[in-house]
């Protein structure tokens, strides 16, 4: 990893593990290129991050995703791709037997279709600087969760375009990692009108991804508190 303000196009950056990774990355130097839906809440995060352009937006939108890319390249080019940004489903979670079919593709438009559009326009810079791309994943992708089958099965199918992934691209490291459960707004989203404070906070995971970064292990499946 190069260590002079690299470049990172991170997704979903407003709040939870985007916006602490944006946090983490900017005090360590990173130059970044966020993305959130929220517009307001991300131009407070981006306020605080010297050297960051936020764009709002949707990221199934392939224009948005284009503009995304565009922008690292002002900045000199992604050295780094964070696919952070997810959707949850209807809340409460429902079970498969009762899933709406739309919410479902709804899911896998943004977890799946839209990481893979945006991971195709970064490729060709990410090769050519043998830079990195983390996606976010999920114990739901491994492990069968009552009322999880939809957003679980977005997320396996994550973990094997990953796999695929770090066969095909082998100058670029290909990270899926699983930040465990965290105090976030999707989380709570999970488990509506419960405590879910005992669940550490997403910046407590962040230093995991920077010894990923130092460290640049082989490609392959992270769980990033055991990571730490």
């Amino acid at each position: 990893m190069p260590t002079k303000n690299p470049v990172a196009i991170i997704t979903g950056a407003s709040r939870g593990l985007g916006l602490a990774t944006a946090e983490t990355l900017s005090n360590t130097g990173w130059r970044l290129v966020l993305n959130a839906r929220g517009g307001a809440a991300l131009a407070t995060a981006a306020q605080r991050l010297p050297g960051t352009i936020a764009i709002p937006g949707d990221i199934t939108d392939p224009d948005h995703r284009a503009r995304l890319v565009a922008a690292a390249e002002e900045l000199g080019g992604a050295t780094l791709l964070v696919n952070n940004a997810g959707a949850l489903g209807p809340s409460p979670l429902p079970t498969l037997a009762n899933h709406p079919l739309d919410a479902f593709r709804d899911v896998l438009e943004t977890n799946v279709i839209a990481l893979l559009g945006l991971t195709q326009l970064a490729l060709p810079t990410l090769r050519s600087r043998s830079g990195a791309i983390l996606n976010i994943t999920s114990d739901a992708a491994v492990v069968a969760y009552e009322g999880w089958g939809g957003y679980g099965s977005s997320k396996a199918a994550v973990e094997q375009l990953s796999r695929v992934l770090a066969v095909e691209e082998s100058g670029v490291r290909v990270w899926w990692a699983d930040p465990g459960d965290l105090r976030t707004q999707m989380h709570q989203d999970a488990f509506p009108g419960e405590d879910i404070s005992d669940r550490p906070l997403p910046r407590t995971v962040t230093p995991a991804i920077l010894k990923l970064l130092a460290t640049n292990p082989e490609s392959g499946r992270v769980r990033l508190p055991d990571f730490l």
